[in-house]
């Protein structure tokens, strides 16, 4: 996130005429009416919907798939639901096409009005997963493989530790959080925690065409596991012995001016681009310039690095047998750790009041001593896992309006699921109830409206969609229960446009699609060079919007006629609260995406019997 104040207008300025035989005729004919599709496709099997909106008043009975090349109609449907109004628009309907499956290339039409093109093919999600690593790869410190240069080589400063102020501490490497170059283990472990779960549900998924250091070449290793390498590596040099850990590199200070990540220009002491604050975990409230966070102790950070770690020791034991070892031990450390000062770790501002205002820690607990079970077999780390798991069954977003930014963190509990996985019945009946209950508060809350979209819109509201889409497969996998499979579909495709602004929310995916052109990326706006596979924050309520410091267009608002008092998304790079793309929010995908590219993959080995 940057926020900067006196930014000069964008050099680019719209003509001040136009000629008035050009604006009637677009007057009278401008488009009233929508067709919604997820532009990246739909496997043969899978629910498929659309979505039609409309400015006035509609009343369809019927629509048509057409194939995209000869125009000729195809199928007609006539499941048709009405929403009513929704949001600004007069009518809403949900347009069923599920039982059409054969493979092309279509577009929907009712009347004039006509979708976007969208393929049904059992291939559409391949490779899809390994396509948010571009994005990971482009987040990159230490060596940044996209500008295939070193940068932050002198990282960093301990501070908040009075025994060691001031000393320095060896922390390259790691992740870039967002558009600003922090380093957060918040994030961090919790993007590497997601990685290696995707890959662990879904290896084969995964190609290897990068090294370990993310520059083109096959290894032997899946790409996926390179970049969890890179994360792993990082997350040690935070936690360099038992009890001793550090939480985030950097601070808001770092938010002066759009720079590349290797041409560092920020002073925070030390010298301009000669080293950054390390923030020491004390499990008390932090902040060394004007505002303070609200951390009441160590247990948030402490179990993040011991779930991560004993994922990674699991994972990794085949290719870095030595350091898989080192890091099971850390593990079990950081477990204990965690359970010394029990609360939440928050990140630290320096000149906003913006952090993550994590607020539940029991959910980093469960993690962790469920993934220590998993990775030691010790029957008393299942028993811990229960207990922690059993004081948080629903993540509290969940059915909710809103909370404070990244409050209920990680935005899903996967710690659920696996506990759902137990061979233990009574465990396992116990926490696929509670995956239910939080899916079942989602689905009550979107219910009534025609996007089935029923999360609250703050800031990286995505991230909460990826959480939901995530839960509910998982949910549908391990029971079988298609009660939440149409919200997933729906979810899920909100993600590829189908929603009011008829976009992906993806950077660069699909690739002939509509997506963020205009993301906030100091990489993007200064090389032009298109940063793939970045999810951004996604939708906000307009008065988080109007509320937000420094948010600022710099051009004419391409989806002016779809925004509202209700919900706003910008394709523009001044308004960080919508189009920054996220690490966390990306990586959260991968799971997803690779799991839909394995159900095409089944589906298509089932029907030729081979």
């Amino acid at each position: 996130m940057f926020i900067i104040k006196n930014k000069p207008e964008a050099s680019m300025k719209l003509k001040s005429f136009i000629l008035i035989f050009f604006i009637i005729p677009n007057l009278i004919f401008a488009q009233k009416s929508w067709i919604r599709i997820n532009q990246l496709g739909y496997l043969q099997n899978s629910i498929k919907v659309a979505v039609l909106i409309s400015k006035e008043k509609l009343n369809p009975n019927s629509f048509e798939l057409r194939d995209a090349k000869t125009g000729n109609v195809l199928w007609k449907g006539t499941k048709i639901k009405s929403y009513g109004s929704w949001d600004g628009f007069k009518s809403t309907f949900r347009l069923y096409f599920s039982n059409f499956k054969k493979k092309g290339t279509y577009y929907l039409r009712f009347s004039n009005i006509n979708s976007p093109t969208f393929r049904i093919n059992n291939d559409v999600y391949n490779g899809t997963a390994d396509f948010l690593l571009k994005y990971i790869r482009e987040q990159q410190e230490g060596y940044n493989p996209f500008l295939r240069d070193s940068d932050y080589t002198h990282d960093g400063f301990v501070v908040d530790n009075p025994r060691n102020e001031g000393k320095y501490i060896d922390v390259k490497g790691g992740w870039a959080d967002a558009t600003d170059y922090l380093k957060y283990v918040t994030t961090s472990a919790t993007a590497d925690y997601q990685l290696m779960f995707a890959y662990e549900m879904n290896p084969g998924m995964f190609t290897d065409k990068y090294d370990k250091n993310g520059d083109p070449g096959a290894n032997g290793i899946p790409d996926i596991l390179d970049e969890a390498k890179w994360g792993l590596n990082w997350l040690v040099k935070m936690n360099p012995d038992s009890g001793i850990m550090y939480n985030q590199v950097a601070d808001d200070r770092d938010h002066t001016e759009f720079r590349l990540p290797d041409h560092d220009s920020v002073n925070y002491g030390y010298g301009k681009g000669l080293g950054r604050p390390v923030y020491f975990v004390t499990g008390k409230r932090q902040g060394i310039g004007k505002y303070k966070n609200r951390t009441t102790g160590v247990s948030s950070t402490a179990a993040k690095f011991a779930s991560t770690f004993a994922l990674g020791a699991r994972l990794l034991k085949k290719y870095y047998p030595n350091f898989a070892k080192k890091i099971k031990i850390k593990a079990i450390q950081a477990y204990e750790f965690a359970k010394t000062d029990l609360g939440v770790t928050q990140t630290a501002s320096y000149n906003s009041p913006y952090f993550y205002e994590e607020s539940d820690y029991v959910d980093d607990l469960e993690l962790a001593a469920v993934q220590l079970y998993k990775t030691l077999n010790d029957p008393e780390y299942l028993k811990e896992a229960v207990y922690w798991g059993s004081i948080e069954p629903v993540k509290p977003w969940m059915g909710a309006d809103t909370a404070r930014h990244y409050q209920w963190y990680p935005f899903i509990n996967l710690g659920h699921y696996l506990l759902a996985e137990s061979s233990d019945k009574n465990i396992s009946k116990e926490f696929t109830r509670y995956l239910w209950q939080g899916l079942n508060r989602i689905k009550n809350k979107g219910k009534n409206n025609p996007f089935l979209i029923g999360i609250p819109f703050i800031w990286c509201s995505n991230n909460l969609v990826s959480a939901a889409i995530t839960q509910a497969n998982l949910y549908r996998k391990i029971t079988n229960d298609t009660t939440f499979a149409e919200m997933e579909a729906a979810l899920r495709d909100w993600l590829f446009g189908v929603n009011p602004w008829g976009t992906s929310f993806i950077i660069g995916l699909p690739k002939n699609g509509v997506y963020p052109s205009d993301p906030q990326s100091p990489i993007f706006l200064i090389t032009h060079r298109q940063i793939d596979g970045g999810l951004v924050d996604g939708p906000v309520y307009g008065t988080i919007f109007k509320r937000l410091v420094g948010l600022k267009l710099y051009k004419p608002d391409k989806y002016s006629e779809f925004q509202s008092k209700y919900l706003v998304y910008h394709d523009d790079w001044g308004d960080y609260s919508t189009n920054e793309p996220t690490l966390d929010g990306t990586a959260s995908l991968a799971y997803y995406l690779s799991a839909m590219q394995a159900e095409g993959k089944n589906i298509k080995k089932n029907r030729n019997g081979k």
